[in-house]
């Protein structure tokens, strides 16, 4: 991108410096912590979170921050940043590499720019509303693989109803709709992956909005297409949606749809 936004400067720079403090950790014997929704946190998701917040709030220090560990900083309403330390801390605290640190700015439900950063592969996605989205500094788009082709992940969301929904819907969909179906446990990466051509589609299903805010400004900007689990448009916070190449995106919607009947969801 030629012209970054000051913003976007400074979340890149945040997303890097929390990138260091988990390269730290990584693969270490790191303490995990277990909390009241069965999800993990470790120091390097409390270091992470810290660093991020301090480069944002140094820089911009009217600015709100919703962070997964700290939760809400509240400075003003026009602009809240969401950020999740570490996207995938159960693949990080496991010694997985597949986790990010993942960034987004928001403004009356308009996300202004998104940043996921794997630290792991130095892989490194932004974008920013109306400019494109770019890994490593170089313009990316969706692919334009079909269906015959196409892999595509479910992120599964924290209830009972969602989490039903997700294995019918990881078991039942059938290589008539997708080659390949998958669940990496980083739904910041799942996202970006869809934007690089990486993966064809993404299902969510009711996680947080730090979970999902920057990876889906990715997918809009490299071409692809979100709507709601039925086929209306999307619009942020919604937590459930489809994220596509957009080239069988119609299919996906009945095939949920239909999964959503089997389990008596309308």
């Amino acid at each position: 991108m030629k012209k970054k936004s000051r913003e976007l400067e400074v979340a890149i720079e945040a997303a890097l410096q929390a990138g260091k403090i988990l390269e730290k950790y990584f693969e270490t014997a790191i303490l995990k912590e277990f909390k009241e929704d069965y999800g993990i946190v470790t120091l390097a998701d409390k270091k992470s979170e810290e660093i991020i917040k301090k480069i944002i709030l140094k820089n911009f220090p009217n600015h709100s921050i919703l962070g997964e560990e700290t939760g809400m900083t509240a400075n003003g309403e026009k602009y809240m940043w969401h950020i999740d330390p570490i996207d995938g801390t159960r693949n990080f605290a496991n010694g997985i590499p597949i986790f990010a640190v993942s960034l987004a700015l928001v403004s009356h439900d308009e996300i202004l720019l998104g940043v996921v950063y794997n630290s792991a592969t130095r892989s490194l996605f932004y974008a920013e509303k109306g400019k494109g989205a770019y890994f490593n500094d170089k313009r990316i788009f969706v692919s334009k693989d079909n269906k015959e082709n196409a892999i595509m992940t479910v992120s599964p969301g924290g209830d009972r109803l969602n989490r039903q929904l997700f294995l019918t819907l990881y078991y039942s969909i059938p290589q008539g709709v997708s080659r390949s179906i998958r669940n990496l446990g980083c739904t910041a990466l799942e996202l970006a992956y869809v934007a690089r051509g990486g993966l064809e589609a993404n299902i969510q299903l009711g996680l947080s909005t730090y979970d999902f805010a920057g990876g889906a400004l990715l997918v809009l900007e490299a071409g692809g297409k979100i709507t709601k689990l039925d086929g209306s448009p999307w619009k942020f916070p919604e937590n459930k949606f489809i994220a596509s190449n957009g080239v069988f995106h119609d299919l996906l919607i009945e095939e949920v749809k239909k999964q959503k009947a089997k389990v008596g969801q309308n």
